[in-house]
């Protein structure tokens, strides 16, 4: 009799407190659709979870999580790895206890993964100033992975049903973004989303390069960004192997790649891709961080300091981000399997 593939182990981590982070992973984690997909591990302080569900009006039974198998587990109760618990908080409120929190939920959840306890990591938000406020080293989630693994550079990437987009710059002033426009750097990052892509399974992507300038800068009348360094950069990966086009003026190509045109669109500034991606489809609009040594998915949308507390937030998007890491890891598992029967 063939042995049941286990589902995937996955470290969800509870985002700033005072967020909306908390009530969306405890409204996804009661959910019947993901508790049939995913083995959840919540990770943080036990009364953020307390505070979460309550706020959601959910029946929560923490239990603490165990690597060996998985008890059944009576409907509403959900494995968790405590965390310290936070200082002073109040929703919707910056504070040094809500970055601290944050922080330390995502070290927490690198270790389980590093330690084969869980497959991938998904993230709820944290806020940047009150990581900032706590002491915290660096400026966002990509950050703060990427030095608890020492990983160099890691791409973001955004999944809004059939679009996919990659970032070539993330976290920067507007202004600075001409001065990083560089025909080898972007040259190099083109290969880069290539290569993720194939490791996606996808084995000769189609990947575009949107127009920094409107219409492409119009042959230098509006810019010659595209003339100095994106054109440059697309021929070099071209020749390269790469199957890329581009520039594309930015208000068609992304349209063009959610049709299925390509398989990937390269966006050279943060809100750039980020608003094609949650005008498409706000709610369901993942992000993937790719180039870690595992898995991390996250929701695409801040803390929510607005509505915190209310009981208001959506967890579509938690949902989703839990369905996407969770399909993942199957394909992963899949193609490490077909690989082994290869050799």
């Amino acid at each position: 009799m063939e042995r049941k593939e286990r589902l995937p182990v996955l470290a969800v981590t509870c985002g700033d407190p005072a967020g909306v982070g908390p009530e969306i992973a405890v409204r996804a984690a009661v959910s019947r659709g993901v508790r049939r997909q995913t083995r959840l591990v919540l990770v943080g302080p036990e009364s953020v979870w307390k505070a979460a569900a309550q706020v959601a009006g959910v029946g929560l039974r923490l239990t603490p999580f165990e690597r060996r198998g998985r008890r059944p587990l009576r409907r509403g109760t959900v494995e968790f790895v405590p965390t310290a618990g936070p200082g002073e908080w109040r929703w919707g409120e910056i504070s040094a206890a809500g970055g601290e929190t944050a922080f330390r939920a995502v070290e927490k959840a690198v270790g389980l993964v590093r330690d084969a306890c869980c497959d991938a990591v998904v993230t709820a938000p944290l806020n940047k100033e009150s990581l900032r406020a706590a002491g915290v080293p660096y400026i966002g989630h990509t950050e703060i992975l990427a030095g608890l693994t020492q990983s160099e550079d890691p791409l973001t990437v955004f999944l809004t049903g059939k679009l996919c987009v990659f970032f070539f710059t993330r976290h920067l002033p507007l202004s600075e973004v001409p001065e990083r426009l560089k025909t080898e750097p972007l040259r190099c990052f083109i290969l880069r989303c290539r290569d993720t892509l194939r490791g996606w399974g996808i084995e000769n992507p189609k990947l575009a390069v949107a127009g920094f300038n409107p219409h492409c800068g119009e042959h230098g009348l509006l810019g010659r960004e595209e003339i100095l360094a994106v054109e440059p950069a697309v021929r070099a990966a071209a020749a390269d192997g790469a199957d890329a086009v581009g520039p594309i003026g930015a208000d068609s190509v992304f349209a063009q790649a959610a049709q299925g045109r390509y398989d990937a669109v390269v966006s050279l500034y943060h809100d750039q891709g980020h608003i094609a991606c949650k005008t498409l489809d706000f709610h369901r609009t993942v992000s993937v961080t790719a180039g870690l040594p595992f898995l991390r998915v996250s929701v695409d949308h801040g803390t929510a300091f607005d509505i915190a507390g209310t009981g208001r937030a959506d967890a579509t998007g938690m949902k989703e981000a839990l369905r996407v890491a969770a399909a993942m890891v199957v394909r992963r598992r899949g193609s490490e399997k077909k690989n082994c029967q290869s050799l």
